[in-house]
């Protein structure tokens, strides 16, 4: 797929050193793609950048399709006039430049883009006509002020008209409500609008933005509303099943997400029609795409609903490799991480899309272990760590003596092969030599995340799985981090293993 090799940095948006209390696709993004362009990166992968809810988590987005109102950059909005920076400077979005506060963004960032909002005027701008009569915009727009009129309750629980989409009692509730309605169509268009000149920056820059799609998605979102019948539920709207992943040597339960299940077989009629619509607006904001939980297109896990823990769940055949017939122009990256069977090493081969390769997950002892540099070729996109994990700095920490010793014993043969110096032995140390062997390695890309790339401990993990804390996707880097001395490491490393 990659027909050069290449490097880059996963960096969530949220975690830019932006003014305002969360990274956004303002001044400190254009710094970031100059960051990477000096330091001849030529990807910058990002998480999810849908709308988040409770848990705050981009994988459990309530719309496919919609951006993240939160990363607005306000100071866009000041230059075009629809702001004044005294309306929005002086307000508490959270005391600590290193955490995200969702709880003071919700309370007070929505106030001022209603400011703006209230100077937006729709005929100056060319292409907001086209875009507000976008279905899938506007049904977003229509399910956030419904949520809104009815205390936040799942879209389950709403009163029967809403709930079944009766046509009648929308196109009342619309005429009643318009205001808010256009204001959420309005956050859109803003967020599109700044999305799509950071993506031509970046592109002149010579910097690929990376995405990551989830597989399922929220069953309190605006897609399972909209289009019940896709879904495995019953007549009540409530899942047959849901999604989860079975019991294993780390999880006695297994762990269950909860996601509503696709229903492949009606999806099949109408050929993925839905699937493809989001996979082509997908790649109108990314150049790559990480689809996670790729073995769902194998076989899924499907638990039944209501079940507390996923041990009673079972296997189910998934739409395979057929659906990806007329996706091959696509640049996508497969999540195949966890359980993999011979069905996914299959589809892998079928579709011949790179599957990840994470070397914190190398040293087991196991000679065979296949995220070993030594048993990985080409088509591979290779990590230090994921989103999920620790950063490595952490994971070091966190070994016992025996442990470390097996590291660096395994980690000695896999330089010898790569022709690699071996002299490291601290957790920073070996944080940098499993960087400098990511890049060494014959993987076609090569994905440092933020928290390795600054050798942060155990404060600077994205998400730790299955847990709720205002700890998880929060952390953000300051304008400080990166220094010269860092972007000349990373210039370093890429023209000394070709990588760009």
């Amino acid at each position: 797929m990659f027909h050069k090799r290449k490097a880059g940095i996963l960096m969530p948006v949220y975690a830019l050193p932006s003014p305002g209390g969360i990274g956004t696709l303002g001044r400190a993004a254009y710094q970031w793609i100059d960051f990477l362009r000096d330091a001849r990166i030529g990807v910058w992968q990002m998480l999810p950048v849908g709308p988040t809810g409770f848990g705050n988590s981009p994988y459990q987005s309530c719309s496919a399709f919609a951006g993240n109102e939160y990363l607005i950059d306000l100071d866009m909005l000041a230059n075009e006039g629809l702001l004044k920076a005294e309306e929005y400077e002086h307000l508490d979005f959270g005391r600590d430049p290193r955490r995200v506060d969702y709880g003071k963004l919700y309370e007070k960032r929505l106030s001022a883009l209603r400011l703006a909002f209230g100077r937006f005027r729709p005929e100056r701008y060319a292409d907001y006509e086209v875009f507000a009569a976008d279905g899938e915009m506007r049904d977003y727009a229509l399910f956030c002020v419904l949520k809104e009129r009815f205390s936040m309750r799942c879209w389950a629980d709403w009163p029967e008209p809403y709930r079944d989409r009766d046509e009648g009692a929308l196109a009342r509730f619309y005429a009643e409500h318009r205001d808010a309605v256009d204001f959420r169509l309005f956050l859109q268009f803003v967020f599109f609008s700044q999305y799509r000149l950071l993506k031509l920056y970046a592109k002149e820059a010579g910097v690929e933005l990376f995405g990551d799609m989830p597989l399922y998605v929220s069953y309190d979102s605006v897609d399972v509303w909209k289009r019940r019948s896709a879904f495995l539920l019953n007549k009540d709207g409530t899942p047959t099943a849901v999604a989860g992943v079975p019991p294993d040597a780390f999880s006695a339960d297994g762990q269950l997400w909860g996601n509503p299940l696709l229903d492949w077989d009606a999806m099949r009629a109408d050929g993925y029609a839905w699937w493809k619509e989001r996979i082509a607006r997908a790649f109108r904001l990314y150049d790559i795409l990480r689809i996670d939980h790729f073995r769902g297109f194998d076989r899924y896990y499907a638990v039944p609903y209501g079940e507390n823990s996923a041990k009673r769940g079972t296997w189910r055949q998934g739409p395979g490799a057929a659906f990806f017939d007329g996706l091959k122009e696509y640049s996508i990256v497969a999540e195949d991480l966890g359980i993999i069977d011979e069905g996914v090493w299959q589809l892998l081969a079928e579709t011949g899309y790179p599957g990840m390769k994470v070397l914190s997950f190398a040293f087991d002892g196991n000679p065979d272990n296949p995220y070993l540099p030594s048993r990985f070729g080409e088509n591979a996109a290779v990590y230090t760590g994921t989103h999920d994990n620790p950063p490595v700095k952490a994971w070091l920490m966190g070994q016992s003596r025996e442990e470390r010793s097996r590291l660096t014993a395994i980690l000695k043969r896999e330089c010898r092969a790569l022709s690699l110096p071996m002299r490291a032995e601290t957790p920073d140390s070996l944080t940098d030599k499993l960087i400098e062997v990511a890049f060494a390695s014959r993987a076609a890309l090569a994905v440092i995340p933020y928290c390795d790339l600054l050798k942060l401990g155990e404060e600077g993990r994205i998400n730790a799985p299955s847990t709720l804390s205002d700890r998880n996707w929060s952390y953000r880097c300051l304008k400080s981090d990166f220094t010269g001395a860092l972007q000349r490491r990373l210039s370093s490393l890429a023209m000394r293993f070709g990588r760009g």
